[in-house]
């Protein structure tokens, strides 16, 4: 009798499990698209978020970005007239020459610093510039180590807000690699470059982290 029992117990056990598994199958079944529907919701109002945060920071470099131009821009854009061609091979070390001596705090080999700057090769064609038509383009900030060997010996010992040519030999600009089409192998350059008060930096906005865990993992 006790056998019997024991059977009966089993196999009620069974067939609520299999009760359970079934109507759990179809309740996932059901709620899933909902619940698609729900992520995607909230998926679309995180990044909504998040864009707006990155126009905002957008418009405050913009901002930012005029407010210099409208500073420097008639002290600096008159140095335009330096571009022009150069002997290549006179180019062996690299040199400075200052065109307007600063006021500022002098720069020495480890520091960062901002500046506005044109460069030509020895065509006299500019692969790179600040000035953008009657505007400057938001500056560039330099950290030691990030730029070419040219540039961060080269601005050694200028004060901020001074103008300094440099003409650099191609082992202390791009070498033997070169740069795009304007900067061909072992090419020695030229720059013109001001330096400027490094400007209050404008925090990016982070993604959130909901966001980062969607896109990591497909889902919240």
């Amino acid at each position: 009798m006790a056998t019997h029992m024991a059977q009966r117990v089993g196999i009620w056990i069974i067939a609520i499990v299999l009760t359970v598994g079934t109507l759990a199958g179809f309740i996932a079944l059901i709620l899933s698209p909902k619940n698609q529907a729900t992520d995607q919701a909230k998926l679309a109002d995180l990044t909504a978020q998040y864009q707006t945060a990155q126009d905002e920071y957008q418009k405050k470099v913009a901002t930012q970005a005029t407010e210099l131009s409208n500073m420097y821009f008639g002290t600096f854009s008159p140095f335009a007239s330096r571009v022009g061609a150069f002997d290549k091979a006179s180019v062996t070390q690299l040199k400075t020459e200052d065109l307007k001596i600063g006021d500022g705090a002098e720069i020495a080999k480890d520091t960062s610093f901002t500046a506005y700057y044109i460069g030509w090769n020895p065509d006299g064609v500019i692969f790179d510039q600040s000035i953008d038509g009657t505007t400057l383009k938001a500056p560039f900030t330099a950290q030691p180590g990030g730029v070419i060997t040219g540039w961060s010996e080269g601005v050694v010992g200028m004060k901020v807000g001074g103008i300094r040519e440099l003409t650099i030999p191609s082992d202390k600009a791009y070498g033997a690699s070169g740069s795009g089409d304007k900067i061909g192998a072992n090419t020695p350059l030229k720059f013109v470059m001001m330096v400027i008060p490094t400007p209050t930096a404008i925090a990016q906005p982070e993604v959130p982290a909901e966001l980062l865990k969607y896109y990591q993992r497909g889902s919240f």
